[in-house]
């Protein structure tokens, strides 16, 4: 194989990857999925039952949700809202870097305000691709009805 073709054969999958959506229907059975765990998360929260595997498994399925949510087309998918979709997305990233770098230090504040020991620098994996998810959604449906009035 030639280099040329190499190239060509990259092109033509990035080009396949960047228009990758999932079907209308899948939407709703992200929301169904993303509030159903939202629930039990809840349901953990204030019962007294609490599985060793319930809080990892349940998270991870609103994350799922929440991404069939993201990838999922529109009705009517044009040009427009495609290019929504990646100003959501680009805004989505920032927001996320800047999250994981201001958020220590604002436990470190409170933490230090309060007078605690227990100082944390670590912010878990959920609490980050949750964060990014929530605003892209958010950015996404926002510029999307502004646009559309």
């Amino acid at each position: 194989m030639g280099i040329r073709k190499i190239i060509e054969w990259d092109k033509r999958n990035l080009e396949r990857l960047k228009k990758f959506q999932l079907p209308h229907s899948y939407k709703s059975v992200g929301w169904i999925l993303a509030l159903l765990a939202f629930s039990g998360l809840l349901f953990f929260k204030f019962s007294e039952v609490e599985l060793a595997w319930s809080r990892p498994v349940i998270r991870n399925l609103m994350l799922i949700g929440l991404l069939l949510v993201s990838v999922s087309r529109e009705r009517v998918e044009d040009e427009m809202i495609r290019m929504i979709r990646m100003q959501s997305y680009a805004l989505a990233f920032v927001l996320g870097v800047l999250y994981s770098v201001v958020q220590p230090l604002v436990n470190l504040a409170v933490f230090t305000i309060l007078g605690s020991e227990n100082t944390s620098w670590e912010i878990s994996y959920y609490q980050v691709m949750t964060f990014m998810l929530m605003v892209q959604l958010m950015f996404f449906y926002v510029m999307l009805k502004k646009c559309r009035s």
